[in-house]
């Protein structure tokens, strides 16, 4: 049997000494099952990918073992390694300032750039792709001008991992941008008054107090950020920079399935491997993220960038210009090219009807999807719930079309009456961007203190009571930036849109995709602008709501 050494307050400390199922849960008490049952509920659905990628390695046979070690698979690791290494540390760089920036100074138009910093995050990477291209390509326009104005004949060529380096990182950093941003929403400003009321400088409390507070929403962005780079596949294939998931696309499509579960199989061992190092580097620490003593808590007050003020207009002007400015411009371009040539301007409003119905219903889905694991990670750790966690980043990092294929071998055979249904559509985009909402919510659940809970559970409040007249309050940042990134993430997701949407259910996303595939650029740039206008109105909403609520 098990026992369980009390520790004062309403929860415990369980100790495994023998057989039971306490060792499961190894922090606070056992979770109510309200918490665990969905939970592994949302599991079972998230395995059915693992599951179908495993059943058909297998059916190869001895060829399996071949399939997946193969001469060159070597190169390919290394590469796809260097690329999400650089990609993650690019990202925390450029997002870590912007969201100090954005939250706690007195930087005109905050608002605006909260909104602007997030946009990139709507633009397929295909697009973005094409338009660094385009614009910064050896015969781009970038070049033309140049030979007009200087005589240079060529730029260095942008193909290869400098190009898809820099192509994932203007469209990954919101990854890292909005958790930091919930979490500077999120903390208590008496935490960093008291270090310079103790003598502390601007900077030392900086280092020694707001940045370690930052850790977990610094590494759950540069965790989402490496994932995304593992399941790209429009920019490195524009920029003919061969990954993973390249490979893998180039196998589906000359049909060699096998080959392509594969090496889908060794993307799962590498983004496990990525969320075991991330959970090793969160928990390296033992601190509290939140006051360990009573007090009331409060916002901080923005500082005034002084003369600081202009450097910092500029230093997100230049971020802005080219992590949206330059794609949307190059897209305004072939619009008003197309109009010119006698193209027919089409906005596809029912399209973007479908694109904004289909992607709020998956943000709400998949931040309730969330909740459980979040809250299961955070106040009842063990090895079920790291488990649950890992698990879910890692529809994350596979493409899209894996995901999909994944579902109609489970629709086709054990759920034909969800075959090509929006619940199947929604089931494929929880799948894909849970750790999106997952992160978020964990990060402000970190920075809530348990005694909060563990007071409303003494006064007779049943767990879900505890959580809606108390945690919910309080992790409201992280639940709306989480419904943001999967809002933005659903917007332009396209593999498993194209293979699981009812028939005649089309998008924004399919709809430039049919273009763009066809070579008809000018009719994809139209509908790719109003992808970006219809994704700025919710988030601007949110941001709005959030500033009101800072007031």
């Amino acid at each position: 049997m098990s026992f369980a050494a009390k520790i004062t307050g309403p929860t415990r400390r369980v100790i495994d000494l023998g057989i039971g199922g306490d060792w499961l849960f190894e922090g606070m008490a056992r979770p109510p099952a309200v918490a665990w049952a969905p939970a592994l509920l949302i599991a079972a659905l998230l395995l059915i990918a693992p599951v179908y990628l495993a059943l058909r390695t297998l059916g190869a046979g001895p060829e399996a073992a071949d399939l997946i070690f193969r001469a060159r698979i070597l190169g390919v690791l290394l590469r796809t390694v260097a690329l999400m290494g650089t990609v993650m540390v690019g990202c925390v760089v450029i997002a870590a300032p912007l969201a100090w920036l954005t939250v706690r100074t007195d930087l005109p138009f905050r608002g605006f750039w909260r909104v602007v910093t997030m946009l990139p995050l709507a633009l397929p990477s295909y697009i973005v792709g094409f338009a660094i291209v385009v614009s910064l390509g050896p015969v781009g326009f970038l070049q033309e001008w140049l030979e007009l104005r200087f005589g240079v004949e060529r730029l260095p060529s942008i193909y290869g991992f400098p190009g898809a380096a820099f192509t994932l990182i203007i469209l990954s950093f919101p990854y890292v941008l909005l958790p930091v941003r919930a979490a500077l929403w999120n903390m208590d400003a008496t935490l960093e008054e008291s270090a310079r009321a103790l003598g502390r400088s601007r900077w030392q409390t900086f280092r020694s107090v707001t940045l370690p507070m930052l850790r977990p929403a610094i590494l759950a962005g540069g965790l989402l950020s490496a994932l995304y780079t593992l399941s790209d596949f429009g920019a490195v294939a524009m920029m003919r920079y061969e990954t993973f998931t390249w490979s893998i696309f180039i196998a589906y499509d000359t049909f060699s399935r096998d080959l392509a579960a594969a090496w889908s199989l060794v993307l799962i061992v590498l983004a496990l491997s990525v969320v075991w190092g991330e959970n090793m580097a969160r928990n390296a620490g033992s601190g509290r993220y939140y006051r360990s003593q009573g007090g009331a808590s409060r916002l901080a007050e923005p500082i005034p960038l002084g003369g600081w003020r202009w450097p910092a207009l500029a230093y997100c002007s230049a971020v802005g210009l080219v992590s949206l400015g330059l794609p949307v411009a190059v897209l305004v371009y072939w619009t008003v090219r197309g109009v010119a040539a006698g193209e027919p301007l089409l906005l596809l409003w029912k399209a973007a009807a479908n694109s904004v119905g289909v992607s709020a219903l998956a943000a709400a889905l998949t931040v309730v999807c969330a909740v459980p694991i979040a809250m299961l990670a955070v106040r009842y750790p063990g090895v079920l719930s790291r488990w649950l966690e890992r698990l879910g980043f890692v529809g994350f990092a596979l493409p899209g079309i894996v995901i999909a294929l994944g579902l109609v071998f489970f629709g086709a055979n054990y759920a034909t009456w969800l075959y090509q249904s929006l619940a199947m559509l929604a089931v494929a985009y929880v799948t894909l961007f849970l750790p999106a909402a997952v992160g978020s919510l964990r990060t402000s659940l970190v920075q809530v203190r348990p005694e909060y809970e563990d007071a409303a559970r003494s006064l007779g409040k049943r767990p879900v009571s505890v959580f809606v007249m108390v945690t919910l309050p309080l992790i409201r940042p992280g639940i709306l930036t989480g419904a943001a990134l999967v809002f933005l993430l659903t917007m332009k997701e396209l593999p498993a849109t194209l293979i699981l949407s009812p028939i005649g259910f089309t998008t924004l996303a399919s709809s430039i995709w049919a273009a763009a595939e066809e070579a008809f650029f000018a009719r994809a740039a139209a509908p790719a602008l109003l992808l970006v206008a219809v994704s700025s109105v919710p988030l601007a909403i949110i941001t709005m709501r959030e500033e009101r609520r800072q007031e």
